[in-house]
């Protein structure tokens, strides 16, 4: 029990920006998320990466520390969210070559891909933006932050239900907006992986 008190009051101090208790933390778990992010990615350079962007990704919401129950189980569901969103990307992208082939273009070149890709996500902030304010906030904590529902709830302080049902507005609305840009019905089927 001695240990979660003292984690707590760490995450306390990095909450109030102490970068040395950031520190403290980082090199606690630095060791162990690395092993568990290259267990899945087998790619060292690519895991180093992505715990990097973890360990970024919580210090800028370092302000909602306090309100975790479990350091630990949040440290690794945020690897997990980042590795799936990473896979959801990989299988994206292949998807969009197996159309571009389809349809007879040459995929010779990385550079397409990645302007389709571009392109698609672009759109996507824009319809973000045309969200009512409030919506807005759920679907940037839930696709930017990966907060679960009910940590949107405590943290706009609303019920988690509300929470549900603005996300799936939100959701079918950002769909609906991409659908609209891309009128080529197989390109429809790869936007669900984005969302």
């Amino acid at each position: 029990m001695e240990e979660v008190s003292e984690e707590n009051l760490l995450l306390l101090r990095i909450a109030n920006d102490d970068r040395i208790a950031f520190s403290m933390l980082y090199k606690k778990y630095l060791h162990n998320l690395s092993l568990f992010v290259n267990s899945i990615t087998k790619d060292t350079g690519l895991s180093d990466e992505l715990v990097q962007d973890i360990f970024v990704k919580i210090w800028l919401n370092r302000k909602n520390l306090p309100l975790i129950d479990s350091f630990k189980s949040y440290l690794y569901r945020s690897a997990s969210n980042l590795l799936i969103d990473y896979i959801r990307k990989q299988k994206t992208q292949l998807k969009i070559k197996d159309i571009s082939q389809r349809f007879g273009e040459t995929y010779s070149e990385a550079a397409d891909e990645g302007l389709i890709y571009t392109q698609t996500l672009q759109y996507l902030h824009n319809g973000i933006k045309l969200l009512p304010e409030k919506r807005k906030k759920i679907v940037e904590l839930k696709m930017h932050d990966d907060l679960s529902l009910d940590e949107i709830a405590l943290q706009l302080k609303i019920s988690k239900s509300v929470v549900k049902k603005q996300l799936y507005t939100g959701m079918t609305f950002l769909r609906n907006h991409l659908k609209h840009f891309y009128r080529i019905a197989p390109f429809i089927s790869f936007l669900y992986f984005f969302l």
